[in-house]
């Protein structure tokens, strides 16, 4: 299929027409020097910006004034990022959109752009804005792109050391079972020989000791005279010494019954 010279001087007219009816403005973001990032000049030369919308795309590099100017651009609402090997930026939501009816007029009557931005992050709903970035320097100012910190592609390794092993409590709780275990045999040898005695005694009618086998016959069940409700109210030893007594009673009860 053949296109005719005057057919194609036509297509090409009509899409400058076209364009040229289209309303486009120019977006510049910049960076401000920070805590973050003192110096934005030793930036890498790398560096550049996007501006991200559906089937639309603009790129912009770095001016050694630290500023990125996207022209021509269309209205539209666009993710703004900046791209850098060493640090990272908070992404904008910039949208440009047609002024409403007094807010503005160019020359010939026709409505300007009107360009605004919030500052948002990955995962956000669209919808929902976030804070607005300030345009410095009037309607034809610029937007400020806030650095977040440098980029880290290494993890330190972690080092090792002795008070991290410490803090563990299985460790604590060994060191102390260990100084109990050796400990309180020195403290039994400096004990005077009355206090001494009356340990070991209490040591002796102490249920618990019975229990671990010590002071039973053979055979005997450890558990067999071992009252929890008098231990706990202290009347362990008085209730064992009453005992034998009430037997015999009634041991001798019953002979003299007999008799």
């Amino acid at each position: 299929m053949r296109v005719s010279l005057p057919s194609a001087i036509a297509g090409a007219l009509s899409y400058l027409a076209a364009v040229a009816s289209t309303q486009q403005t120019t977006i510049t973001l910049w960076i401000p020097s920070s805590q973050q990032l003192p110096n934005p000049h030793a930036l890498p030369a790398t560096t550049h910006a996007t501006l991200t919308a559906l089937r639309k795309e603009y790129d912009a590099p770095l001016t050694a004034s630290g500023t990125f100017s996207f022209h021509n651009v269309t209205p539209g609402s666009y993710l703004a990022d900046v791209h850098c090997k060493t640090h990272v930026f908070a992404p904008l939501r910039v949208d440009v959109i047609e002024s409403e009816a007094g807010e503005g007029k160019e020359k010939g009557g026709a409505s300007e752009l009107v360009v605004r931005a919030w500052e948002t992050y990955r995962g956000n709903d669209w919808e929902n804005k976030g804070q607005e970035v300030p345009r410095s320097g009037g309607e034809n100012g610029r937007f400020a792109v806030r650095a977040l910190g440098p980029k880290e592609y290494f993890i330190e390794r972690g080092s090792f050391s002795v008070l991290s092993i410490l803090k563990n409590p299985m460790i604590l709780m060994g060191l102390v079972s260990l100084a109990l275990f050796i400990g309180m045999p020195k403290l039994i040898e400096n004990m005077d020989p009355e206090m001494r005695a009356e340990w070991e005694e209490q040591q002796k009618n102490n249920p618990m000791s019975s229990l671990m086998g010590g002071g039973q016959k053979a055979g005997a069940s450890p558990m067999g005279n071992f009252d929890m409700a008098a231990y706990l109210a202290g009347q362990g030893g008085k209730k064992d010494e009453s005992e034998p007594t009430g037997s015999n009673n009634n041991g001798g009860g019953k002979k003299g019954g007999k008799r």
